[in-house]
């Protein structure tokens, strides 16, 4: 579906919200609000919208990662298992 076709006015969630959350949750698209001709919201499903935080809380770690390796601040995985045995067998 066309972006373009997702635009509504405030005044249209105001008087259609029971359709409009039917639609979003069927469709799984989001809804652009308008407010004196002006985007200021999406409404979308909830479904959707945990899908999406679980994906930006994933590459937000990926980032974390990568600026980590970057900043040399990464170690062979060998030598953790090494350190921790060390620290096992230590009494």
């Amino acid at each position: 579906m066309r972006l373009s076709s997702r635009i509504k006015p405030i005044s249209y969630l105001k008087a259609h919200a029971s359709e409009i959350v039917r639609t979003i949750r069927d469709d799984r698209e989001p809804l652009i609000v308008t407010q004196n001709g002006e985007a200021k919201a999406v409404v979308q499903d909830i479904d959707t919208y945990e899908q999406t935080q679980e994906t930006m809380a994933l590459l937000k770690i990926l980032a974390l990662g990568n600026r980590q390796i970057e900043a040399g601040r990464v170690r062979h995985a060998a030598d953790h298992v090494a350190r921790l045995r060390e620290r096992r067998q230590t009494p």
